[in-house]
């Protein structure tokens, strides 16, 4: 017998099924230069600290003396240490380094969060909605069923559009889960420490949880964006933020990232997503948090930035292009991702294959993130330079 909520799943995950068709399209065009704005993938090498980091703690595993195995499962001290006093107290916010629990990335983490909850509860989604958020709590059997809509009938969708300025409003019915991502994937926009304190307030008035996924926090250039839920007051007593170090120092390859679950909830799930850890994860390799450690290094911190700042060229250089071209494109400003609308009368998954197959460019259509999706494209900026000029220019003579 099969868990029959697995069952329930659609077709393949969305980034599966565009891998699928981009293969498709290579092996009946073999000779085809496909150039990716779609999978969010770093293409930039690793900073030089991280990698020095990487190679010293091999030699560490190298000699009997420095060898280490299993490493606790929160994480090592010298990594959670180095995140608090960073990531956290350099921004005037109280988290300890207990409170901090080191993963293989944020994926992992907000995918399995849900399994302490209750299968009861009701959670609330924004639309268009990071695709893990939603599979994993059909997974859990929370979701209902499916309808023709596209939408999950025990799931509260929470609108992002153009008509509001892609700013979720308040739930109307309750809600005990909500999950916010900001900056967002997919639309790339953002919430002013105002509009964050709004969810906040609202989450501790009715007793939800926020699940926040901070995972793009490195991108913002506004000083009115905040990078952590936790710079709203109140927010330690309603909210776990997920961060990874994939996009941020390009660990895709390399898998880091942290989950911060306060003490201060007013459930103790701190106490239960460590004992769920210490079940389920033997902890994240120790190579692996010696390079994340390496992030916050003085030399770390400026090659880190300047990765970043190569990325968001990319995206300044889209943004101009693409609008340039007649497109309506939103996000690219605080965050790597840019949210395309797509030609008048196309789907989104008709323009992804005309994209394909008339200029060898591969987006995400938007509707993979829920039915508010529909009619746009997700476009990245991780690419190199040279690849995304060469696939703006493709793009421009599409017509």
């Amino acid at each position: 017998m099969i868990n029959e909520n697995f069952l329930k799943l659609p077709g393949a995950y969305l980034f599966a099924e565009i891998a699928q068709r981009v293969k498709a399209f290579k092996a009946d065009t073999p000779d085809a230069n496909v150039i990716s704005l779609g999978i969010g993938d770093v293409t930039q090498p690793l900073a030089p600290a991280v990698v020095e980091a990487l190679h010293k703690a091999t030699d560490e595993m190298a000699s009997g003396a420095t060898f280490r195995g299993y490493g606790p499962e929160r994480g090592y001290d010298f990594l959670r240490e180095a995140i608090v006093e960073n990531a956290f107290q350099a921004r005037g916010i109280n988290i300890e380094p207990n409170e901090i629990f080191v993963s293989d990335g944020a994926k992992s983490d907000t995918g399995n969060f849900q399994e302490l909850l209750s299968k009861d509860i009701r959670i609330a989604v924004t639309d268009p909605v990071y695709p893990v958020y939603v599979d994993s709590n059909v997974m859990g059997g929370r979701a209902g069923e499916l309808g023709a809509n596209g939408q999950w009938s025990n799931i509260v969708y929470l609108p992002c559009t153009a008509e509001n300025g892609f700013v979720p409003d308040l739930p109307t019915e309750h809600v005990d889960v909500i999950y916010l991502c900001y900056p967002n994937n997919p639309t790339g926009t953002t919430l002013t420490r105002q509009q964050l304190k709004r969810w906040v307030d609202y989450a501790i008035e009715h007793d939800a949880l926020i699940f926040y996924d901070a995972a793009y926090e490195a991108y913002i250039q506004n000083d009115d964006i905040p990078h952590s839920i936790y710079e709203i007051p109140g927010a330690n007593l309603c909210a776990i933020e997920f961060h990874s170090y994939s996009k941020t120092a390009g660990f895709t390859g390399i898998r880091c990232g942290y989950t911060v679950v306060p003490k201060s909830l007013c459930v103790n799930l701190n106490h239960v997503w460590n004992r769920r850890q210490s079940t389920k994860f033997n902890g994240t390799s120790y190579l692996s948090q010696r390079a994340a450690e390496a992030t916050y290094t003085s030399e770390g911190k400026k090659q880190i930035k300047a990765t970043i700042n190569y990325y968001m060229e990319n995206a300044r250089l889209m943004h101009e292009a693409l609008t340039g071209m007649g497109f309506k494109v939103y996000g690219g400003t605080d965050a790597p991702y840019l949210w395309v609308r797509v030609p008048e009368g196309m789907t989104s998954w008709g323009f992804f294959d005309e994209m394909l197959h008339k200029a060898q460019v591969v987006c995400t259509p938007g509707v993979g993130f829920g039915p508010a999706g529909e009619g746009y494209v997700r476009l990245t900026a991780f690419g190199q330079h040279e690849a995304t000029e060469q696939a703006l220019e493709r793009i421009k003579h599409l017509g």
